[in-house]
């Protein structure tokens, strides 16, 4: 009996999978141009939705099908760590990288603590970032090259000295308003960014100054630039 004919070919193809689909928030607009050439050159990534600030990212993930949210730390309004807190809570299938031009050790920890598989620097986006997009989506822990061993060495010096992570000094609703604060909004304009009341936020902003040891509106600017929640 003769073998059944097989098809050239060896049967019917393999449907292709579709491409990553990639929210990229930046408030430069530049940037945001360079870092999309950067991911639709890829055949498996391709950016559906772009954001100038984190608020806008939370909306844009809220609004489209992204498979993974790529984020600035520094942006108006709402950072890069506090949208992905935001995300992780609303869209925990949605993955998550920080991309920034802080290497910065806290900003790396804060980041994985947020949500975040991933810590990409800008200054080498062109040769690591759709390496990183790609470990997200392979839920794999993405940390730039030449950062391992000073993360774990500095890790582990912190815990032979008992010191474990520094705690955040203020609560995630008290970094939202110190923000906002800094960047110029009056009580009015924050009550109605974060939907609470005026009187509210100057509860929230005379606390912080008690928890911070800090005297006025010019003191909480810089505190926050210090802690790269606004850019000087």
């Amino acid at each position: 009996m003769r073998p059944p004919v097989r098809p050239l070919g060896g049967g019917p193809a393999t449907p292709a999978r579709p491409p990553i689909r990639v929210l990229l928030a930046d408030d430069h607009t530049l940037v945001r141009r360079g870092v999309r050439l950067i991911l639709d050159g890829e055949p498996d990534l391709t950016v559906v939705a772009e954001a100038g600030d984190g608020a806008e990212a939370v909306a844009a993930a809220r609004a489209t099908e992204a498979d993974l949210a790529v984020l600035d730390v520094a942006m108006p309004r709402m950072t890069g760590l506090q949208a992905a807190r935001e995300l992780s809570r609303r869209l925990p299938d949605l993955r998550i990288l920080i991309l920034t031009m802080y290497d910065n050790e806290q900003y790396f920890f804060e980041a994985l603590k947020a949500g975040a598989c991933g810590y990409v620097l800008k200054s080498v986006a062109d040769r690591d970032l759709v390496e990183a997009c790609r470990a997200a989506m392979r839920d794999e822990t993405f940390i730039y090259p030449g950062a391992e061993r000073a993360l774990v060495r500095a890790y582990l010096e912190r815990l032979h000295r008992g010191d474990g992570l520094p705690e955040r000094p203020i609560t995630e609703r008290e970094e939202e308003i110190l923000k906002l604060v800094a960047e110029g909004h009056t009580s009015k304009e924050i009550g109605e960014l974060l939907f609470i009341r005026a009187k509210t936020v100057e509860r929230h902003r005379a606390n912080l100054l008690q928890k911070l040891g800090l005297r006025d509106r010019l003191e909480l600017t810089r505190y926050a630039i210090r802690a790269g929640l606004i850019e000087p």
